[in-house]
């Protein structure tokens, strides 16, 4: 072993820096991480729960498409009150998640004019369209929403902005929606 004068075995002030930022970089990213894959989890949890789409639309209750993206943030930030709204009217309405990503919903993305996610699509019980709303949708809203097509009455409304991810843009920008709209089958304007 060669022998070093000015080697005393201690770390040098640089050396510990390094060490403690890579200590706080680490720690950062496992957080972020793991509340990103959990973010995912909620979305895969619902969308392995769904019913079919055509089943849910002949079954007799009210059902709710969401056309989503597992990199969707606005997806992400929607998915617990999702979760909830399931879980709290799982006898009463269908939730069915459709990924835009996933080649075997070409057809529903083309005839129901995916454009922007979170899409939500609704029909009434006997799977009748009766319009969407494009952009996240906040807890009272989804209350709302749900309420009004488990009741079989007219779609709220609402004048507040909400973020969507646009799917036309190569960089995936958002974009802004304001309102739910209601439209008839015969309605492309």
């Amino acid at each position: 072993m060669i022998d070093d004068p000015n080697a005393d075995g201690d770390l040098g002030s640089l050396q510990r820096f390094f060490l403690v930022f890579l200590s706080l970089f680490l720690v950062v990213s496992l957080l972020f991480f793991r509340s990103g894959f959990k973010t995912n989890a909620v979305l895969d949890q619902l969308a392995k729960n769904s019913l079919e789409p055509d089943i849910a639309l002949s079954n007799g209750k009210p059902t709710v498409f969401e056309f989503y993206a597992d990199w969707c943030e606005a997806c992400k930030e929607m998915a617990p009150d999702m979760v909830d709204f399931k879980t709290q009217n799982a006898n009463k309405i269908d939730i069915v998640l459709l990924n835009v990503d996933n080649s075997r919903w070409v057809d529903l993305i083309d005839k129901y004019d995916v454009n922007g996610i979170p899409k939500l699509t609704f029909f009434d019980d006997k799977g009748e369209y009766k319009g969407y709303s494009l952009g996240v949708r906040k807890y009272t809203e989804l209350n709302e929403i749900f309420l009004a097509l488990i009741n079989n009455s007219q779609l709220p409304s609402f004048t507040k902005l909400s973020n969507s991810s646009n799917l036309n843009s190569k960089n995936k920008s958002k974009q802004l929606n304001n309102n739910i709209r209601s439209e008839g089958p015969r309605n492309h304007s």
